[in-house]
């Protein structure tokens, strides 16, 4: 897989704790990868990385992304060949609530971890996961191409437009595409749509708000059940990461730079349509729209137009959203009575074809 690229490279995911970065270690691991993780404590008992026991299958530090002299000394010590930057403050209602450790955290801790490669004589690749919502949402009905402007409402949103303009500083700067043979090192930013999957308890999202809610024999709670937004299972969007990067030292003018991977149109459903096809996997519950006016902003519409990695890269979804919520119930149907290590194994399978 992936013309066995990762075997035995030492490759350090930062947010390894977290629900994204979790599943993206599993699969580096299984892929034969010498995995360093760095990040703060997870947020639940119940997050994958705590329920897969992933603590001892790599190297893990706690840390904060916000503190350069600590994050600097874990790669001069380890020395990585590539970095996966995924650590963050991913919730946008949060942010409306924390906007300084927020920001502090997305363009701050990124801008760490940017300096720290561009020291680093080892690490040659990185890759910066910043989100669909870096984009300046205009919410038209079209999607998002990646030389669209970037920018942000909320806090949260924000943050991310910096990062990714950030990110692009330090790429055309120091690490510019058509000087790679002086430099030799490649830089790419992905961005995701809403992504789903099992082990993730992050307040605020509809799938750990529903499998909460249903856990505890009442109605599930939705905010905006009207809203729009591209719905991809976390496997679809590393799937990309990992393609990309296993190809940017091939050619780094044609894969350096941003990249989007999102869903087929059929994928682009109402919050309320999600709800409901939770319910039906899950085989039982109810929900109430708790719509308020006075709510903080969030966006209603958002899509991303993915043909630049479709094109260039042969991505394209594996998973329909029926699929991929079937599979995310599956996970939390399952995590409380089967090894959860095996559950993130058998969902991976099916992404293990060849990649090359």
């Amino acid at each position: 897989m992936f013309n066995n690229f990762y075997e035995n490279k030492k490759i350090l995911v930062t947010g390894h704790t977290g629900f994204k970065g979790s599943w993206l270690s599993i699969w580096l691991l299984h892929l034969g990868a010498n995995v360093i993780g760095y990040a703060m404590d997870p947020y639940t008992p119940k997050d994958n990385f705590v329920v897969t026991d992933l603590s001892h299958e790599m190297v893990d530090i706690r840390g904060d992304i916000r503190d350069f002299e600590k994050f600097n000394s874990v790669v001069d010590e380890y020395k990585p060949e590539i970095i996966f930057h995924l650590a963050a403050q991913p919730i946008v209602r949060l942010s409306y609530d924390i906007p300084r450790e927020t920001i502090e955290t997305n363009v701050m801790g990124t801008t760490n971890v940017l300096e720290a490669f561009r020291r680093s004589k080892s690490a040659k690749i990185f890759v910066v996961i910043t989100s669909d919502k870096c984009y300046e949402n205009k919410e038209w009905i079209w999607g998002y191409r990646e030389n669209d402007p970037v920018g942000g409402y909320d806090p949260y949103s924000a943050s991310k437009g910096a990062a990714e303009m950030i990110s692009s500083a330090y790429m055309r700067s120091f690490f510019n595409p058509e000087d790679f043979k002086r430099h030799g090192k490649v830089i790419a930013t992905v961005r995701a749509g809403n992504v789903i999957g099992g082990g993730d308890w992050a307040k605020d999202r509809i799938i750990p708000d529903c499998i909460r809610a249903l856990e505890e024999d009442r109605p599930i709670e939705v905010r905006n059940p009207q809203s729009v937004r591209p719905w991809q299972h976390v496997l679809e969007p590393l799937n990309g990461y990992l393609l990309l990067a296993s190809k940017m030292l091939e050619d780094p003018v044609k894969y350096s730079g941003a990249w989007n991977f999102g869903p087929d149109p059929e994928s682009i459903i109402t919050v309320k349509e999600v709800v409901e096809k939770v319910i039906k996997y899950y085989g039982k519950g109810s929900w109430k729209d708790t719509s308020n006016l006075n709510e903080v902003h969030e966006a209603k519409l958002l899509n991303l137009y993915t043909s630049k990695a479709r094109f260039l890269l042969g991505w394209k979804p594996m998973l329909t959203v029926n699929e991929a919520i079937k599979m995310t119930v599956g996970w939390y149907k399952k995590y409380q009575i089967e090894d959860v290590s095996k559950i993130c194994e058998d969902q991976i399978q099916p992404f293990t074809v060849d990649k090359g």
